[in-house]
């Protein structure tokens, strides 16, 4: 199973969407079958097209054209999201090495256990060159065959940012003449600038999400655990369409904790509920947060709601064609602490970065952080989600994702305008 969202924090937290137990989400199911609402769910997909052979190759193209401008012999990558963007297989890592290679020239090819070529060759997209190892075998030995037989035995070898160690000494010691270098200039270079079909994933698959919000929030209902409210968004960004979907919902105090907490969570008149949910639509994700308040909201709920909405949109306009991303993270910073928060990281204040990269990853390089000198370009994607945290009393965190054009930048989802609409609408693409 493919778990995004930070690998939901290595599955540390009651709040963890998709793992909900089997009695809450019985629970949340009853009570969805009640709702006249549920008759509204259905799939929104079925006019949405994957990633097709023609744009994989223009990605390889370039990202040949990259190595040649920086003389790379090749690249090499093991199963993930890159190896998905480049050739379409979606694999997994174990001790047997899976592994793509693309040289500066030519054609890529595959590395994998022999048992598992049939399968490897149901999601390859682009290329027939799959090198197979049995049991007994060296799977390092058939990289080095690749190159050797592409006239690449020399030179710069790149790999991926998170190629294994044992995997990069295990190539390497078979290619003695050549050298390793990180390959995130090529992934990267080719990753970060999103093509108008992949902006049109995930623009469908914020749509999923910001539907299914509407629709569970709807059902919140005094006496609701957090395993219940998380169990309710799994069911409808599933009946919409979504796949790859992971939830998280903190309640009262815990939404505080941006990450959330142990704590068993119950609503009740007045609750903070504080949700960040997320799914993907063939490979591309969403990611946007909403902070609800149960019933009639206090006025430190409106106040501090509102302060997070306008921490939103002055990163939204600070987010500017040719301005250094850390920049958007130091304008909302400034913002804060102008009004007592903070300074920097502390709180009661903004705790994490302003927002990060996401494409066919939840986190993509580059982020809205202190210090990032990264200029901001067109088909950059990144969330925006300036929270505030006050310990001991609740938190506030509204996310809605933005991708730059030539003009600065556009929503994938409008955030809302107050507590009493607090859901938002879609962005036009």
């Amino acid at each position: 199973m493919k778990l995004n969202k930070r690998n939901f924090l290595q599955l540390g937290s009651t709040a963890v969407g998709t793992l909900a137990l089997s009695g809450s989400l019985s629970a949340a199911k009853t009570q969805a079958s009640q709702s006249s609402g549920k008759g509204q769910l259905h799939s929104i997909i079925g006019n949405v097209e994957p990633i097709n052979v023609k744009e994989r190759r223009a990605r390889l193209d370039k990202a040949q054209e990259i190595m040649r401008r920086q003389n790379m012999a090749a690249i090499v990558v093991e199963p993930g999201a890159t190896m998905e963007y480049f050739c379409g297989i979606q694999w997994w890592r174990s001790e047997r090495l899976t592994a793509l290679v693309i040289p500066r020239e030519g054609d890529i090819a595959v590395v994998c256990p022999s048992f598992e070529e049939p399968s490897i060759r149901e999601s390859l997209a682009i290329g027939d060159d799959v090198r197979v190892w049995q049991e007994h075998d060296s799977p390092f030995m058939q990289v080095r065959h690749i190159l050797v037989d592409r006239g690449l035995g020399k030179g710069k070898l790149g790999f991926e940012h998170s190629v294994r160690y044992f995997v990069q000494r295990g190539v390497m010691a078979r290619l003695p003449a050549m050298q390793d270098v990180s390959a995130n200039s090529v992934t990267w270079g080719c990753r970060m600038y999103k093509s108008p079909q992949e902006l049109s994933l995930m623009h469908k698959a914020n749509e999923i999400t910001l539907n299914a919000y509407t629709w569970v929030w709807r059902q919140l209902d005094v006496g609701m655990t957090s395993e219940e409210i998380i169990a309710l968004m799994q069911q409808a960004q599933s009946a919409l369409g979504g796949q790859g979907i992971w939830n998280m919902a903190l309640c009262n105090e815990a939404s505080a904790y941006p990450h959330g907490t142990q704590q068993r969570q119950t609503l009740r008149e007045g609750s903070v509920v504080l949700m960040d949910c997320g799914c993907e639509v063939h490979g591309y994700q969403s990611d946007v947060s909403r902070t609800f308040v149960l019933g009639e909201p206090e006025k430190r709920h409106k106040t501090v709601w509102q302060t997070v909405r306008k921490g939103q949109q002055i990163a939204f306009e600070a987010a500017q064609i040719g301005v250094a991303a850390g920049v958007v993270d130091d304008e909302v910073r400034r913002y804060y602490e102008s009004l007592g928060y903070g300074p920097g990281y502390q709180t009661p204040g903004l705790s994490h970065r302003t927002g990060h990269g996401i494409g066919m990853e939840g986190h993509e390089s580059v982020n809205f952080v202190h210090k990032e000198q990264t200029l901001l370009k067109p088909g950059m994607c990144f969330s925006n989600e300036p929270g505030l945290y006050l310990y001991g009393e609740f938190g506030v965190r509204l996310e809605d994702c933005l991708y730059m054009t030539e003009s600065g930048p556009r929503w994938f989802t409008h955030p809302p305008d107050s507590l009493d609409s607090p859901i938002g609408k879609m962005g036009m693409m």
